[in-house]
């Protein structure tokens, strides 16, 4: 075969994922660890230790209505985002899905993963019939604020007492988007 016949694989990208070998849940956990630390850390404020966070991602497995997807370069797992479904008793809501702890590793940021990560969690949403994804974030996490208005997010409120970081009360910014055409939520 010639090098021409070859397919290279992509350096990195975003998939949903079902499961995850010993070294991907070492990977996922050190990316987390890097996310926590630098302040993008999905409501841990300081890293919870190696074995919390791997019961907790092997956890985020076993729920029904959650579902994984991770970023990766260079095949290496370097953030995660999940897809929140509604609880089934919840049919008021039951159109609307939730993009939840979503981070990119420091060290693995400038690839367009964070972007490409929310793109995928909306097209997951929007192919199990979702009309609407719902997100918050912390006010002083500006990079993904930026990043979700630059995706067409609208900004629907802010909590004033949302989080507790550095013995400092920080706000919360809540958003939306509309996953159907012309924003329908049929």
């Amino acid at each position: 075969m010639s090098a021409s016949d070859t397919t290279a694989e992509p350096t990195h990208g975003v998939e949903r994922i079902a499961a995850f070998t010993d070294e991907e849940l070492h990977d996922l956990c050190e990316a987390a660890d890097a996310a926590i630390i630098d302040g993008g850390g999905f409501g841990w404020v300081t890293p919870p230790g190696r074995h919390a966070l791997e019961r907790y991602f092997k956890g985020v497995l076993l729920v029904p209505e959650r579902e994984l997807f991770v970023a990766r370069v260079g095949g290496r797992i370097v953030g995660s985002a999940q897809l929140v479904r509604p609880p089934r008793n919840n049919e008021a809501q039951a159109f609307a899905a939730q993009l939840m702890h979503s981070f990119i590793a420091p060290y693995a940021r400038g690839h367009g993963l964070a972007r490409l990560l929310t793109r995928r969690v909306e097209e997951g949403a929007r192919a199990l019939g979702y009309h609407v994804l719902n997100l918050d974030v912390r006010e002083t996490q500006e990079a993904a604020i930026a990043l979700y208005e630059s995706m067409g997010y609208i900004r629907w409120g802010v909590h004033p007492t949302y989080a507790r970081v550095g013995g400092r009360t920080i706000r919360g910014v809540f958003y939306y988007k509309p996953l159907q055409p012309g924003g329908r939520i049929a």
